[in-house]
């Protein structure tokens, strides 16, 4: 089918981003599709301290290729503090610029302790993505109480909102198939 990494959007350790990028993995091999979780946990922040833009760096270029090499994205982003974690901004900087995200597909899932669902943190990631010429999946998903709505064997506990995911997921693997001509 084709090659999808996961971004799970945050560096924070045993996160909920990680736990829903497990699940969301498993639907999307259940479909056949080569899916792959890449955590911002990993992600050499210590190469990029003081700003080195320009230079060789091995740990970044090593993290980032097989990110690249993949046939579409799908990013699990965290509210932080209103917004999106600074770590997945910084591992957008240190992409090879302009042409990254150039025609890449893309889909967004948001979770949130509160009760929007991290909106605003995916719609700000989305016009970083959108700057970068990303093909984005209108379909997103925001998850709210994540906490209280989500188990990591059933996935979401709210029937809508695991409604909303399943077809997110359908429609992700089609949209991606209509692009690469499959």
């Amino acid at each position: 089918m084709f090659k999808l990494a996961i971004i799970s959007g945050t560096d924070r350790p045993n996160s909920k981003s990680y736990m829903m990028s497990e699940y969301v993995q498993k639907l999307y091999e259940e479909r056949g599709v080569e899916a792959t979780i890449y955590s911002m946990m990993d992600f050499p922040i210590s190469e990029v301290a003081g700003g080195p833009y320009g230079k060789e760096l091995p740990k970044v270029e090593a993290f980032r290729a097989p990110i690249l090499a993949s046939d579409a994205l799908l990013f699990v982003i965290p509210e932080y503090n209103g917004s999106f974690p600074g770590i997945l901004k910084l591992f957008v900087d240190y992409l090879p610029f302009p042409d990254a995200f150039k025609n890449l597909p893309m889909a967004f899932i948001g979770i949130a302790a509160g009760a929007f669902g991290a909106l605003r943190a995916v719609e700000q990631f989305q016009m970083v993505a959108n700057y970068r010429n990303a093909l984005a999946y209108p379909e997103r998903v925001f998850v709210s109480r994540f906490n209280q709505h989500f188990d990591a064997q059933e996935g979401l506990t709210v029937p809508l909102q695991q409604e909303l995911l399943l077809s997110q997921t359908d429609g992700f693997i089609g949209f991606v198939n209509a692009l690469k001509g499959r």
